[in-house]
């Protein structure tokens, strides 16, 4: 292989091609990222969010006490984060997963309104909330 060869005007074009591309995969590799959030899964301190014991209010339904209407709770971020977007509640382990609602603002979670849960006090055997932003 000689110069000439290499100074051909195909083969600048080419180089000058593959520079351009390589350019351009860095730049849109290089503008990925992810902005700080908040997600917490698990029993006992949770990540990214807190909820307190003493903060959990089970309603019971007025004629069948047996039944749990709703159960509420103080959802509160971590580190000034932000309040979720999504909150999910489990009554029973490996059963149905709740919606939670705050009304659209503050920390006070409800599950089970303006419908009634349905479930029987007997069954409920754990709490696990899942919450993201």
């Amino acid at each position: 292989m000689n110069i000439s060869s290499i100074l051909r005007p195909r083969t600048i074009v080419a180089v000058a091609l593959a520079l351009i591309m390589s350019s351009v995969a860095y730049g849109f590799a290089a503008s990925n990222s992810i902005g700080d959030t908040n997600a917490g899964d698990g029993d006992g301190d949770i990540s990214g969010y807190t909820v307190l014991a003493t903060d959990v209010a089970y309603g019971l339904n007025a004629t069948n006490p047996d039944k749990l209407d709703t159960v509420t709770f103080t959802l509160t971020p971590d580190n000034a984060g932000v309040t979720p977007s999504l909150v999910k509640v489990q009554l029973l382990s490996g059963g149905d997963w709740y919606t939670a609602s705050n009304g659209g603002t503050g920390d006070v979670w409800t599950i089970g309104d303006p419908t009634a849960l349905d479930v029987a006090v007997s069954t409920v055997t754990t709490l696990r909330i899942v919450a993201r932003d």
